[in-house]
């Protein structure tokens, strides 16, 4: 089975310029409402993955500016296979509470990509069955006690 390109991100010292100027490029809706202040792109299309535009950590040294993220079953045993092929683990599974979790290896040319964990698969919803519909649907009123048996 393959691993799709799920998310893309484009990291910079000014994340907020970079966010206005694709936005303006490319007509992408950018919303960094949130707690990191994550650009997370909508492209306005549903063909390709979206991405995001995120700030680089002034405490860290600077990550490398664009990263694509694969989506995987396994993170551990994505990155076990990456290192057994001659790749390096540059950061462990991470959560994001309620959001994704992913981590960060390099191939052995030394390009840093990305790996998020699949979505569990959500249960189909469950078809009405006759028995359910009739449950549901409601009784007929019959004719009052007076009316009953009279010819209209």
């Amino acid at each position: 089975m393959g691993a799709p390109v799920v998310h893309w991100e484009i990291n910079s010292n000014n994340a907020e310029r970079l966010q206005e100027f694709y936005a303006k490029l490319f007509g992408w809706n950018v919303n960094s409402n949130n707690p990191m202040h994550y650009g997370l792109v909508n492209t306005g299309t549903e063909k390709g993955a979206q991405g995001g535009i995120g700030q680089n950590d002034p405490n860290q040294p600077a990550g490398p500016p664009v990263l694509f993220y694969m989506e995987v079953p396994d993170l551990q045993e994505t990155l076990n296979k990456a290192v057994s092929l001659g790749g390096t683990i540059v950061m462990q599974p991470m959560e994001i509470p309620n959001m994704v979790t992913f981590a960060l290896f390099r191939d052995p040319d030394g390009n840093t990509l990305g790996i998020v964990k699949s979505e569990e698969p959500k249960p189909a919803p469950r078809k009405k069955t006759r028995k359910a519909a009739a449950r549901k649907t409601p009784k007929k009123k019959s004719a009052p006690k007076k009316l009953r048996g009279r010819k209209r």
